[in-house]
This record gives structure tokens, C-alpha cells and sequence, in this order.
């Protein structure tokens, strides 16, 4: 009798105490599944509590049976939210924020990932049973009312309290735990501000972005980080950066100075190196600003050292212009016997040898982003891309909107639906846009035998069904957004894959790998079809080829790996990881040919993604402000930088590790702690400015506001 006494008392005050144990059961089981630090972990322990406290006050304002109905329901909810971001992680190497979650739903085919969620959930059934078991078990006691060491759980009652004893129990059980969320809520926070925490990205700074969820998540929990997402929706978040642009000008100034003088002792004199700038009245926008961020940007530009023409510039003046961004595609696939139009084209040209596609939030989004505005994507919700067209920012340097004045035909392919609100996006940036949804009669879908649209289409055939449109209209400009290496890679799975099985079958790779190579293989035959049609058409020579990947196969590392011949880290085939992964699983291929040129160029300085967009105006010899870029034109004399997902960072000296804070120079390089130390903390506050630009250029269309444009 006194035992169930005492487990009566401790029932009583289960509906107190349930929702944060609940809350820190699972932030426990995400962080040890997902392999996250627990250096902060006490912040996540107090701010689970606190919340948690404050989910049983507001549960406990209810009758008995409502209580019990929302117990269910808000345990069942948490513990989908927990599993819904775990596969998002697994799948697209980033948590998604609830917002941006809702849009994509709302808004993207989410059936094109059916078949790699269903392998997510088979890999990962050990965590997702880790979440749900404890909800689960609460919604049975629930639902069938389970007689519990031997008291019986009741949810109804005819009985009405008194006025006095509703009191009481609504100050136990609402009051109490209101007290101990607010306590809880106050101590973290003073852990959050008065801890000394080291690193770039501490819990203070992080509690006050809206950007860096991988951060977020690891410090703050994943709640907190879906919490501040709903804040900063709603009220918006101060995007001024801790950085003094004072200190950052001088280094500037002082860089600029040298590069002067070593220009003037190495330039020919027939050689136009002048800046790539526009006339911007940019102290207007100082002194006028309508905000604290456009002054900001408009300060940080004036610190920045334009790029100059080179030997390079107007190269490739009047020519036509093809670029291609390529969907899932890594660079080690290529093969001289197997992909000898991919080998020919990355082998002739320009040779870029130290070219990343640093993965950039939001997946295909991001990459393209990256490839036509020359801009890095937020990391965050909106989507930069969809923002951009939903909203009509001006975006006057994309190649389509500078060509498009010029007589140039500027069209847009890709044989898929409206994914990520490309039909207001693409024409935003110039194009005359051609998805399937809008163009059936030009871009009909392949059947296959069951009568279903292939999934993904066939670049191959998206080449074969386009090249009429253009190929008599020059000058063009036409941009294709490829499909055929989309996830996931299977010859079950996978129509492109299944179409080339035959030509991988002797390779000596897993099924997976063969897969990857065989889904590519589209592209391949796309790519030489169009060389071919260009060769035949007589404009080869005066035709520029552009393409690059949108992203590396994130989700596939083991088959990089594979095609390497090496590892690229030990968290590498789980999770791309950049605490222990080798960046060299982001070097890729960049192409940037005409059968024009006479002899290859090599180059071999770094460069990413959003480097594209400035190099290729240079080549084409138009007009561009080299310091509305976050990106820079490879082939000037301008510092090299390639900013990772984490924030760490490469350039021709060494890399920045952001996690260990340490900076590794390149072989050859010598430098000393000083020289390191002062050369560290000016490439982070570049790489900090770069990623910050887009979004103030996107939330008041800043292009439009400084040129006019």
C-alpha cells in the first residue's frame, strides 16, 4: 500500500515533469546519433527544460481529458520533428528551419526524393526507433488506458472540483512549472552570454543569427534552432556583422598597394589592367542609407580591391554562350575511354586544376545560385534563388541580363517541374524559361513502358529536343540545368542508370558507383551532341562552353571515394562532416571551352563556384563591378578564396580549419605565428563579409538601389 502511495505521488507530478525529461531524452538521443559535440550540452539541458516546463504549464490548463490528448499528440509531434530533421541531414547534408521546411513541401517535388527517403529510413531505422519509443509508449498509456502499477490512469470524471482546489492544483501544476521555465530559461542564458565559449561561431553569436543551423543544432539544440527560425520570421534579425571594416580597409589598402606595384613591374604596357568597377556613388548610400545594413554593405564594398582586366579580357567578346550546370556531378567520374567528351572538354581550354564545389545550403538551389549571380546562397530560409524571383530583386550582373540588351536569345532548359519556384526565378535572371510544366509541345517527356514519365529525364534528350531553338538565332546565350545524375543511384531506382547499364558492367566498382557512372552518362552523350551540332553548324569556334556542378553526390561520398581511390575522412560515408573530411572531396571539374582556342591554359590557382560568373564577364568583356561579387575572376591577379559549408575556408597560402581554429599553409608557403595570425583573421573576415552580402543584396534589392539597374 505505501509503495503505491508513493508511486500515486509521483504520477501526480509526472504531468510536470514528462514533457522536459521527453525534450532532453531526445536532444540526447539526436546529438549522440548525429555524432554531435557535447561541449555544450548543458545550454541544450537548460533550455530543454525550460521548454519543456513551459509545454506541461500550458498542457496542464486543461481538463483531464484534454490534457491527456495533448500529451499524445505534442509527444508524437516532437519525436516526428526529431526523426523528419534526422533524414533531412542524412539526405540533403543540412536540417531544414520549420519555414523553409513548409515552402519546400508546399512548393517542390518532393516524390523526386521517394526512393532516397525510403533508403534513409532503412539506413537509420536504429535512431528513428530511438526517437519514437518513448512517445510511443506514452500514447499506448494514453490510448489504452494502462493499469500501471496498479493504478489504474483514468481521463475522464464526473466529479467537479471545488473553486479552491482548482486553484491549487492550476498554481502546482501551471504556476510551478511557469516559475521553473522562466528560472531555467534565465540560466541558460547566462551560460549562453557569461561563459567565456571560444571558436568563431560560440552560442552568443549563434543565438542571434539566423543562419548556421548545423551550429545552431550542435550548441543550442535542435529546438532552440527551430525556435529561433519562427523568431526571426516574425520579427526579423539584425544581419550587421562584428567585424571592423576600419581594420579590414587597412589591410586592404595596404594588399592593394603591393599588388600595384607589382603590376606596374610585370604588366605589359599594351595591356588594359584597369579596375572592373561601374561609377557608383557609394558614400551616398553611407551617408543616405535607409538602414544599418546597406550602410554596412556600402562600407564593406568601399574596402574592397576590385579585380583588373587582364590579358584575358574581351577574349571572347560577341561569342555564343553555353552554360550548363550539372546536376549531382563530381569530376572523378570522368574517364578518357568512358566520357571522352567530358575528358575532352575538361583537358582542352582552360584547364582548371584546383576548382571546388563547395556544398552551399539548399542543394541544387544553392549551386545554381552560386554559378549564374557569382553570390553565395544564405544559409537559411528563404531560399536566395526563389527569393530573388518571387521578390523581383534586381540582378543586373547575371549573364542573361546583361546579354539579353545585346541581342542576345537568351533561353532557359530543364526538363523538370517547378522545383524551388524556378518559373519566376530563371526569367528574373534573364532567361526565356523552358521547364516541362510550361513547355510540353517543345520538351515532351519520354514514356517508358509503364506509361510513366521517366524519372529523372534524359539530358541527352532535353539537348536533342532544344538545339533547334537556338543554333540559328545567334548571337545566344542558353543555360541548361541538367537532371539525368539526380539521386538516387540504382538501376531499379534510377531510369538513367537502368538506360546505360550495359556500359558499366565490366567496371570494377560496387553497383552503386556503376550506377552513378551510367546515370551520367546522359550527360555525357548530351555534351557530344551538342559539340557535334555546333561542329556542324560552323559556330564552334565562336560558341562558348560553360558548365559546372551544382553540388557534389552528398549523399553518396561512397561513391566519390570509390571513383578517388581514396578516403576523404571517417565520418565521410555517413554524413559529410567537415570536422574530419578531407576537402579534396569537393574538388571538381570546371569547364570553360571553345574549339576556338589554339592551346589549353592551365590554371592553377583555387577557385569555387561563385568565381564563374565574374571570369566569364571578363572573357566576354563586359562591363561588371568586380566588388558586388562575392566571387572573383580566376584568371586576374585578384587573392584566391574558397569558403566551405562550415565556414572553413582555402586559398593559394593554406587552408582555416574552423573547428580547430587553426590555419595549415600550403606546401612551399612559410610564414610566421605573426605573419599567420594576422593573415588568419583577415581571410575570415573576407569570407564572413562574402556570405553576409547576399542577404542584405536580396532584403533591399541593393543592386537596384546603388546602380540603378
Amino acid at each position: 500500500m505505501q509503495t503505491k502511495d508513493s508511486l500515486r505521488r509521483v504520477m501526480k507530478y509526472a504531468c510536470i515533469l514528462y514533457f522536459p525529461i521527453l525534450l532532453l531524452y531526445l536532444e540526447l538521443v539526436f546529438h549522440l546519433y548525429m555524432r554531435l559535440r557535447m561541449a555544450y550540452f548543458p545550454i541544450i539541458v537548460c533550455f530543454a527544460v525550460s521548454l519543456g516546463m513551459l509545454v506541461s504549464a500550458l498542457v496542464n490548463c486543461f481538463s483531464k481529458r484534454t490534457r491527456h490528448i495533448l500529451t499524445s499528440v505534442f509527444s508524437l509531434f516532437l519525436a516526428v520533428l526529431f526523426c523528419v530533421e534526422m533524414i533531412c541531414r542524412r539526405i540533403l547534408q543540412q536540417y531544414f528551419q520549420l519555414f523553409s521546411a513548409l515552402d519546400t513541401a508546399a512548393g517542390n517535388r518532393l516524390g523526386d526524393y521517394r526512393n532516397a527517403v525510403v533508403k534513409a529510413l532503412e539506413q537509420n531505422w536504429i535512431g528513428l526507433l530511438l526517437m519514437l519509443v518513448v512517445p510511443g509508449m506514452m500514447c499506448a498509456i494514453q490510448v489504452f488506458r494502462i493499469d500501471t502499477f496498479g493504478i489504474k490512469i483514468k481521463t475522464d470524471t464526473k466529479k467537479r472540483w471545488p473553486l479552491q482546489k482548482r486553484l491549487l492544483f492550476l498554481y502546482r501544476f501551471t504556476a510551478v512549472p511557469m516559475i521553473g521555465c522562466v528560472v531555467f530559461y534565465l540560466l541558460t542564458l547566462a551560460m549562453v552570454y557569461l561563459y567565456p565559449w571560444e571558436g568563431d561561431f560560440t552560442p552568443e553569436k549563434l543565438y542571434a543569427m539566423d543562419t548556421n543551423t548545423d551550429d545552431q543544432v550542435e550548441q543550442l539544440g535542435l529546438l532552440t534552432m527551430l525556435r529561433l527560425d519562427c523568431k526571426h520570421m516574425i520579427f526579423g534579425s539584425n544581419s550587421n556583422m562584428d567585424i571592423s571594416l576600419e581594420q579590414l580597409a587597412d589591410a586592404e589598402n595596404e594588399k592593394a598597394v603591393q599588388d600595384e606595384e607589382i603590376a606596374e613591374e610585370v604588366a605589359e604596357p599594351e595591356i588594359d589592367t584597369s579596375p572592373n568597377v561601374l561609377e557608383l556613388d557609394l558614400q551616398k548610400w553611407i551617408d543616405e542609407a535607409p538602414n544599418e545594413d546597406v550602410k554596412w554593405l556600402s562600407e564593406y564594398i568601399q574596402t574592397v580591391t576590385p579585380t583588373r582586366k587582364n590579358e584575358y579580357t574581351g577574349m571572347f567578346e560577341n561569342y555564343n554562350v553555353i552554360f550548363i550546370t550539372a546536376e549531382g556531378f563530381s569530376g572523378y567520374l570522368i574517364d578518357e575511354t568512358l566520357t571522352p567528351t567530358l575528358y575532352r572538354l575538361t583537358h582542352e581550354g582552360f584547364v582548371f586544376n584546383r576548382f571546388y564545389s563547395a556544398l552551399h545550403f539548399t542543394s541544387t538551389s544553392g549551386g545554381e545560385f552560386q554559378n549564374l549571380t557569382g553570390l553565395y546562397p544564405k544559409n537559411g530560409f528563404p531560399v536566395s534563388m526563389k527569393e530573388t524571383g518571387e521578390q523581383g530583386i534586381s540582378l543586373p550582373f547575371t549573364l542573361a541580363n546583361i546579354l539579353q540588351p545585346l541581342d542576345y536569345t537568351c533561353i532557359g532548359f530543364h526538363f523538370n517541374e517547378n522545383m524551388y519556384g524556378r518559373a519566376l526565378s530563371h526569367p528574373n535572371l534573364g532567361y526565356d524559361w523552358r521547364q516541362c510544366s510550361e513547355c510540353l509541345n517543345l520538351l515532351t517527356k519520354e514514356i517508358n513502358q509503364e506509361g510513366d514519365a521517366y524519372w529523372p529525364q534524359s539530358d541527352d534528350y532535353m539537348v536533342e529536343q532544344s538545339l533547334q531553338e537556338y543554333l540559328t538565332k545567334e548571337p545566344f546565350h542558353i543555360y541548361y540545368l541538367t537532371l539525368s545524375g539526380h539521386l538516387p543511384y540504382g538501376f531499379e531506382s534510377n531510369q538513367m542508370s537502368k538506360r546505360n547499364q550495359e556500359a558499366v558492367a565490366s567496371l570494377p566498382y560496387s553497383e552503386k558507383t556503376k550506377s552513378y557512372i551510367a546515370a551520367n552518362l546522359e550527360l555525357e552523350k548530351g555534351l557530344t551532341r551538342l559539340v557535334n551540332a555546333l561542329e556542324e553548324a560552323g559556330i564552334a569556334d565562336r560558341t562558348l562552353i560553360v558548365m559546372a556542378p551544382d553540388h557534389i553526390p552528398y549523399s553518396d561520398i561512397d561513391v566519390i571515394e570509390e571513383l578517388a581511390g581514396r578516403s576523404f575522412g571517417k565520418d565521410s560515408l555517413e554524413s559529410l562532416n567537415e570536422k574530419s573530411v578531407d576537402f579534396d572531396v569537393y574538388k571538381n571539374s570546371l569547364i570553360m571551352w571553345t574549339a576556338g582556342m589554339e592551346e589549353s591554359v592551365t590554371v592553377n590557382k583555387p577557385c569555387c563556384q561563385v568565381d564563374i560568373l565574374p571570369t566569364v564577364l571578363n572573357l566576354l568583356g563586359l562591363d561588371y563591378d568586380s566588388r558586388l561579387l562575392a566571387g572573383r575572376d580566376i584568371l586576374s591577379d585578384s587573392e584566391p578564396l574558397v569558403v566551405f559549408f562550415s565556414s572553413s575556408w582555402l586559398t593559394d597560402k593554406g587552408s582555416y580549419n574552423r573547428f580547430t581554429g587553426t590555419f595549415t599553409p600550403a606546401l612551399g608557403v612559410s610564414m610566421t605565428d605573426e605573419e599567420i595570425q594576422a593573415y588568419t583573421e583577415r581571410i575570415k573576415a573576407i569570407a564572413a563579409c562574402r556570405l553576409q552580402m547576399t542577404s542584405i543584396i536580396i532584403e533591399n534589392d541593393y543592386y537596384r538601389l546603388v546602380t540603378g539597374l
